[in-house]
């Protein structure tokens, strides 16, 4: 006997998971069930992209101000700094998003959930367990929790992990960072900002950020090294880690005393260690087992179905299908598998393209917030020429009157990746201020498939900083 039956259950509350919910039963009498065993909101909401975007605005505007002559511009007051950071997070508080939540018709399950079966999911509450069934479809949206890295002695140690680096109640004054990918670039751009002496990041690779262009991962290294609290060391991993008196103080407070690090050339001592090796699904109590699946991540086609999963009620959306860790494409594979289940609920045919997950292969954008900012969509020229496409590019400083007025320091760079068979974007990166806000128009471009001569009669505005583009195709138009 089960104690509830949904039209759709949704495992995890996060932003794909809402959305996932909201989507499959919009316009229509369907029921939805959002099961959460922390907070309604997710990761992202939380622990991730919220609170460290409130951190590193501040020194952004900072160093704006800096750059204007005019303006007086100060040191960041910590307390404030986090204290707004706190305000976007609502203390921790779900309440809002439980009441998003029933308004939108979908029924809020606080505990942790896991499959039992096909359309079964049972769910540990506070008051017991719960048997839930679902009429038409179960989503997985459980996301991933961060790796610990196998190096003798982190785990007792009781290093940071990104939650804790996102939530910091006190700036350690030094600072060892283990990893060169986003979080550790981010998280070292906004402890330099906000005070901390000695930042060192210790990357096993030849280079931060190995996924992004060659040019924009020693821009942003240029850019850490320039703030004089940051230390990149290449080529390098700590042998051992040990730390003096550990305690589990709590998310954000400083977990004992001071850490030492065995590197080859020696020791040093931080306050403390912050892992950023990368993530890893939160699968382990989900129940993949009692439909089949194995533990890890989960595979999907493109409407979001699972594989290996008969009968087409199964789906994974977000961090946990492994197709792109971006909380702004967990949104967009959700939208796509809401409508999906929606269709098939309805009994309409899923040949629209609304129903196909294409984006989050080749046409991914996204932004790296450190200063200089670091901005792209799509291929890079190596990641392009690998897939096989006939490719060229053409690479320029940004300089032009709407950067030059935006502010004195302005100081960046762009690239485009082109398909010179059929003279369309594959991809772009830009680096510089506030490029984030520039991304939009080259995601639309690769998207969109918009030729090269049709984008030179989308006349940019003068004095924008978006007259780069203009600059772009003016080399593009040489070149060729």
């Amino acid at each position: 006997m089960t104690d509830a039956e949904y039209d759709v259950i949704v495992l995890g509350a996060g932003p794909a998971g809402e959305n996932a919910a909201a989507y499959a039963i919009a316009g229509s009498d369907r029921t939805a069930a959002l099961v959460e065993r922390e907070l309604f909101g997710g990761e992202c909401s939380y622990w991730a992209c919220i609170p460290s975007k409130a951190l590193l605005r501040t020194g952004s505007v900072l160093g704006l101000g800096q750059a204007m002559p005019g303006l007086t511009a100060s040191g960041p007051q910590v307390g404030d700094v986090l204290a707004r950071r706190d305000s976007f997070v609502h203390h921790h508080d779900d309440t809002s998003q439980v009441d998003w939540a029933k308004s939108a018709r979908i029924d809020p399950v606080r505990g942790a959930g896991r499959l039992v079966g096909e359309r079964l999911v049972e769910v540990g509450t506070d008051d017991g367990v719960q048997l839930l069934r679902a009429r038409h479809a179960v989503v997985l949206a459980s996301g991933t929790t961060a790796a610990i890295p196998g190096i003798p002695g982190v785990r007792e140690a009781l290093p940071w992990i990104s939650r804790d680096a996102t939530n910091l109640t006190v700036v350690p004054r030094r600072v060892a960072i283990i990893g060169g990918g986003v979080v550790a670039c981010e998280a070292a751009t906004w402890l330099a900002e906000l005070g901390a002496e000695e930042v060192t990041m210790l990357v096993r690779g030849d280079r931060l950020l190995p996924r992004a262009e060659a040019f924009a991962a020693e821009l942003v290294l240029r850019g850490l090294r320039d703030t004089g609290a940051v230390t990149v060391r290449l080529h390098t991993e700590p042998h051992l880690v040990s730390r003096r008196d550990p305690e589990d103080t709590g998310i954000g407070r400083i977990h004992g005393g001071p850490v030492t690090l065995v590197l080859d050339d020696g020791e040093i001592e931080v306050d403390e260690l912050i892992v950023a090796t990368g993530r890893t699904p939160a699968t382990e109590a989900l129940g993949l087992d009692t439909v089949g699946l194995p533990p890890g991540y989960v595979e999907v086609d493109d409407q979001l179905t699972v594989r290996g999963v008969p009968g087409d009620w199964l789906y994974a959306v977000g961090d946990v299908n492994h197709r792109a860790a971006l909380t702004h494409m967990g949104k967009y594979q959700a939208r796509v598998c809401g409508d999906v289940i929606a269709a098939r609920a309805e009994g309409k045919p899923l040949d629209s393209p609304r129903y196909t997950a294409s984006a989050d292969r080749q046409q991914i954008p996204q932004v790296v917030y450190t200063a200089p900012e670091l901005a792209s969509v799509g291929l890079t020229e190596k990641e392009a020429r690998a897939a096989g496409h006939a490719v060229d590019t053409v690479e320029m400083d940004i300089a032009v009157a709407g950067s030059a007025l935006s502010r004195d320091d302005f100081r960046g760079r762009a690239k485009l990746v082109v398909d010179i068979a059929d003279d369309r974007l594959l991809g772009a990166t830009f680096v510089g201020p506030d490029m984030g806000e520039q991304l939009h128009a080259a995601t639309i471009a690769v998207v969109g498939r918009v030729p090269l001569e049709t984008l030179w009669h989308a006349v940019p505005a003068f004095p924008a900083v978006s007259e780069f583009w203009l600059r772009l195709l003016e080399a593009w138009r040489e070149k060729r």
